[in-house]
């Protein structure tokens, strides 16, 4: 946010909000916006509650959900990593093989390059 601020000397957030519409705009926004905690801490309890969400989400295409935006931009690096290892041991695959359902849907490039991220 910092760099691009002071590249275009413009808000990234207002940026996006201004010139991204629909689904995209939903999941951006608070992507750029959220503050996450930083440090190795994990819930496991939490990993094990969001990925059922995630997972549940998805099996019913709904990759738009509020849930799974919510999962994906408020959560710190490790309790993401932490939920996703679950999926995995849980549902027996990655959540990224989940979202292939179409690979010319660009809403779900997003959403497996954020998880990768």
């Amino acid at each position: 946010r910092q760099a691009y601020h002071e590249r275009f000397k413009r808000s990234l957030e207002e940026d996006i909000a201004a010139h991204v519409t629909g689904d995209f705009r939903k999941l951006l926004v608070p992507l750029v916006t959220a503050y996450r905690y930083d440090g190795p801490e994990v819930n496991t309890r939490l990993a094990h509650s969001e990925a059922k969400t995630l997972h549940e989400k998805i099996h019913h295409k709904a990759y738009s959900d509020d849930e799974i935006i919510r999962i994906l931009t408020t959560r710190s690096k490790a309790q993401l990593l932490a939920t996703f290892n679950y999926y995995n041991d849980a549902f027996g695959h990655r959540i990224n093989k989940d979202l292939k359902a179409d690979p010319k849907d660009e809403y779900l490039k997003t959403l497996r390059a954020i998880i990768r991220c």
